[in-house]
């Protein structure tokens, strides 16, 4: 068992740093309201620490799921961030979805520093984290990734390293850029039954076993013909997640027609005053256009 800090107890952080705690590691936590640590305390019976600083002090790993580049390099860096406590040969765990210059940056300091640096963001939305089986893509070196999938077993189902540093966000771009395509796909599906008077949960009952089929039609077909939207992650939090993919794609050459559009279905949707929806939510803008 391994001594553990967790920074950051969003939706996601919060049931992650219980499951370490639950496999029996002795968990320290951080978060930047810290009456939610105390309460992730409480409820677990682990630790909580002022500062990242104080958190990752003597720490084995040092996991953070945090909101963005920003946040990531505030918990990181500086006389209060996680690097100054941080023993040597310890190892940093990013699972924020971020973008790949921030990840070379924070890789870069940690070597300097002569600690490990994973990038391992996260696919599986709250229900994974709570549930203990997200999908972890990740990147770094071999032998740091090794000493750190052990522990990352308590909340995932699949944890695989793809490469070296930055190799896990460019593949958490994939798996946003996917999402996008197939959730527009799926919305146009279910507002053309609308529209064509049939019953939707009849439809995706057929059409969900053949080539139609996918997780965010098992998933999310019922909410959305409910028109219930606050099932997972947010609107604001995608768009965040696909600037990032079309800023690399731009940077590599890569082109994304369909999730640059997608990206202004989602502008649509928060002056709907959706960015809290959940990312099912583009079947709205089309209900909206009538």
């Amino acid at each position: 068992m391994a001594k553990i800090a967790f920074l950051g107890l969003g939706v996601m952080g919060y049931p992650m740093a219980a499951h370490l705690q639950k496999a029996g590691h002795s968990v320290t936590v951080y978060n930047r309201t810290s009456a939610k640590a105390e309460s992730w305390a409480s409820e677990t019976g682990g630790s909580f620490a002022p500062t990242p600083k104080s958190a990752a002090e003597g720490a084995d790993f040092v996991m953070a799921c945090v909101g963005n580049d920003d946040d990531l390099r505030s918990v990181c860096l500086g006389d209060d961030g996680a690097f100054a406590g941080m023993k040597a040969g310890a190892i940093f765990v990013d699972h924020t979805t971020v973008s790949a210059q921030v990840t070379a940056q924070l890789y870069s300091a940690a070597k300097k520093s002569g600690i490990g640096f994973v990038d391992a963001p996260i696919s599986g939305g709250q229900a994974g984290a709570e549930n203990g089986v997200l999908s972890i893509m990740c990147g770094g070196d071999a032998d740091h990734f090794d000493k750190a999938a052990p522990v990352m077993e308590a909340y995932s189902r699949i944890c695989r390293r793809i490469g070296e540093s930055g190799a896990g966000q460019m593949t958490k771009m994939c798996n946003q850029i996917a999402i996008a395509g197939l959730v527009q796909g799926l919305s146009e599906a279910l507002h053309f039954a609308e529209k064509a008077g049939l019953d939707g949960r009849a439809v995706v009952e057929v059409i969900s076993q053949g080539a139609a089929g996918s997780w965010q039609m098992a998933n999310r077909y019922e909410t959305m013909l409910d028109d219930h939207f606050d099932h997972g992650f947010a609107v604001d939090w995608m768009r965040k997640d696909l600037g990032i993919c079309l800023d690399t794609g731009d940077d590599i050459g890569a082109s994304l027609p369909v999730t640059a559009l997608v990206d202004q279905f989602y502008k649509d949707v928060q002056k709907l005053g959706g960015g809290r929806w959940d990312t099912s939510s583009l079947i709205k803008r089309l209900r909206a256009m009538g």
